[in-house]
């Protein structure tokens, strides 16, 4: 498999069908264009696509979601590729189309007014703000409510405000403006936003409450970088509970219902010893909740309804594609029919068609038909304990055959955010990247990273080069004991955070790694408060403080660029010069650093990119070079022994 097929953005990434099942719509990639593809199911026949018309977005633009709103009709979010790790910049603005591709329009945006598609709004006005889709509105084809906010409200946002808008022109009227800044929604099923949430100026996170329309909002939870709050994430059937992710003595990871009669949080009906909930399953109608999918080590779908529509669905798909993790992406409005993806950590996915009345599911799409499983590397789940005694999990990815082998070269890949994110079963390029081309892959979610609790995660905050970095290297060091890894062939590789975590790793453990690869990373603890978009906002300053920490002499000596006299391993630097979140004078920095002092190291540097390389041509290099010089380190033409 080559590193060009490997660097392919996905053929089709989200796939969702009409309320009547007659109509597919799918984010695609034709050529090196992106799509929306609206497809109609009546021409879908055995061993063929559906036929349909193609939406361009405008001037290279991509588009990043979509809804269908009525039987007919979709709305859509377009996308800019100026930055972002593998993932577009939205543009705010709101786009409407029939899944004939007629009535094309732009509803809401700074566009807005201007001639587009077929049509052209006259009425309508530019806004400078973002508009997001926030819930359809059942029993009501024409009507959506979106939540906006003002660009010009300054740089740590605005009250959100909710507004009710016609999807055919893009006529709108207030609903509710939120009671903080940059608000998410929860509305019931008679379409009245009830729950509002988000952070507070100390980036603390805040549930607010209101009863219905026209009643005021009263603060629900009040969490702080400590202490973690329930949050709501969907209503029961009758309106009459709210399931929310909530805390369980002695649980990593429970969800509640929360009875709106009596404002009260019932006892759990779903809890994990190991990991937390990574999303709901709903019944296929849409109505209620009925399961909860979570990753302890793979993919598990578990009922809180026995018996649901829908964890029979994903039962029925599992038997028929073992290996697979099956989950309902979307179905229709009765519930009779679903599109399902089934996806491994060997394979990026197709997306089939079930018939729920016959059984039947029917393959549509594969999301990347090029890449062949059998020809990729299996994601094994490993567990092992840190220093101080708390459990860490991983993925260990061994070279195709060598599953069983013992001292390989090992590259430790290490997760960006870092807190709140998480490496996961499921397919990634990287991994196989390294994988398939000789390297075992070593993958560990430290302290700090998603998905195992928020005690778990509140572990890594102000520990960046701490206790974050032992764990980096405790898991190593398990690799090692294990005789998974040759200990004289080591290199440790990351993006953002990673790339933190891999030049750190070689200055505080300067005889454990042959070389380091930064990839858009940070090396300046300092500048973190100066550069880059998160100290641009009041909340985000907040944040740096309660994760990062304030105090100079810690920044300093926890910062790469500071600890060079240590530096044994080589080093190989990846910089987008477009990247907002790590600005390039973080690599350029260390860059010149380096150079100052005479060591020789790689260099890649693409003006163009953002925080992690986005264009498919610079992706196959990336990937190019950075094999390249793991084989001239650690490969088998570099020099045995310790580094």
């Amino acid at each position: 498999m080559g590193f060009t097929d490997l660097a392919r953005h996905v053929q089709y990434d989200k796939v969702k069908i009409s309320g009547d099942g007659r109509y597919l719509a799918a984010t695609t990639v034709v050529g090196d264009k992106p799509m929306l593809a609206l497809l109609d199911l009546a021409s879908l026949g055995e061993g063929k696509k559906p036929k349909g018309v193609m939406i361009r977005p405008r001037e290279g633009n991509q588009v990043v979601d979509f809804w269908w709103v009525n039987d007919h009709r979709v709305l859509y979010t377009e996308g800019t590729k100026v930055s972002g790790f593998d993932k577009p910049f939205a543009t705010g603005e709101i786009f409407g189309v029939n899944a004939d591709g007629s009535g094309a329009e732009l509803l809401f945006g700074y566009r807005a007014g201007s001639s587009y598609g077929d049509t052209r709004v006259q009425h309508r006005e530019p806004e400078r703000a973002n508009g997001e889709l926030i819930s359809l509105l059942r029993g009501d084809d024409n009507h959506v409510l979106i939540g906006v906010n003002p660009w010009d409200s300054g740089p740590d946002g605005a009250y959100t405000q909710v507004f009710m808008i016609d999807v055919r022109d893009g006529n709108k009227h207030p609903v509710v403006t939120a009671p903080l800044l940059n608000a998410q929604f929860l509305v019931d099923h008679h379409g009245v936003v009830r729950f509002a949430f988000g952070r507070d100026s100390h980036s603390y996170p805040q549930v607010y409450y209101r009863e219905s329309d026209g009643k005021p909002w009263s603060l629900l939870f009040q969490g702080s970088a400590e202490k973690s709050i329930p949050f709501p994430l969907a209503f029961s059937g009758d309106d009459g509970h709210v399931y929310m992710s909530c805390s369980a003595p002695g649980k990593v990871g429970a969800l509640c219902p929360w009875e709106v009669a009596t404002r009260t949080m019932q006892a759990p009906v779903w809890s994990s010893d190991v990991a937390s909930l990574s999303g709901l399953i709903g019944s296929l109608d849409q109505r209620d909740v009925v399961g909860v999918y979570s990753m302890p080590g793979t993919p598990t779908a578990e009922a809180i309804v026995p018996g649901a529509d829908t964890i029979k669905a994903i039962g029925l798909l599992s038997r028929a594609l073992p290996g697979e993790s099956v989950q309902i992406v979307s179905s229709t409005a009765d519930g009779g029919k679903a599109v399902a993806l089934a996806s491994s950590d060997m394979d990026p996915g197709t997306f089939y068609l079930l018939d729920v009345a016959t059984g039947k599911a029917q393959p549509l799409l594969q999301r990347a038909g090029w890449i062949k499983p059998d020809l990729m590397a299996a994601k094994q789940p490993v567990e092992f304990k840190a220093r101080d005694g708390l459990t860490l999990h991983g993925y260990l990815s061994t070279p195709p055959g060598k599953e069983q082998a013992k001292h390989q070269p090992l590259v430790m890949f290490i997760h960006g955010g870092p807190f709140g994110i998480r490496d996961d079963w499921g397919y990634d390029p990287y991994v196989q990247m390294l994988a398939t081309h000789g390297y075992a892959v070593l993958q560990v979610n430290y302290r700090g990273s998603g998905g195992y609790g928020h005690a778990f995660e509140a572990a890594g905050y102000r520990q960046w080069g701490g206790t974050m970095q032992d764990d980096v290297t405790d898991a190593t060091r398990w690799a090692i004991q294990q005789g998974i890894a040759d200990p004289g062939r080591i290199c440790i590789f990351g993006g953002s955070y990673g790339g933190y975590a891999a030049l750190e790793g070689v200055v505080k453990e300067p005889d454990l790694y042959r070389c380091a690869i930064g990839y858009v990373g940070v090396y300046d603890l300092a500048k973190m408060y100066t550069d880059g978009d998160i100290s641009d906002r009041v909340a985000g300053k907040a944040y740096l403080r309660s994760t990062l920490g304030t105090d100079p002499a810690e920044l300093a000596a926890h910062s790469p660029i500071n600890q060079l006299d240590r530096l044994k391993a080589n080093v190989m630097l990846v910089v987008g010069g477009q990247d907002q979140r790590v600005p390039p004078v973080q690599g350029e920095s260390l860059h010149a650093a380096l150079l100052k002092r005479g060591v020789a190291h790689e260099w890649l540097y693409k003006p163009d990119e953002g925080h992690g390389f986005y264009d498919e041509r610079n992706a196959a290099e990336l990937f190019e070079r950075v094999t390249r010089f793991l084989d001239g380190q650690i490969g088998g033409g570099a020099a045995a022994g310790a580094p």
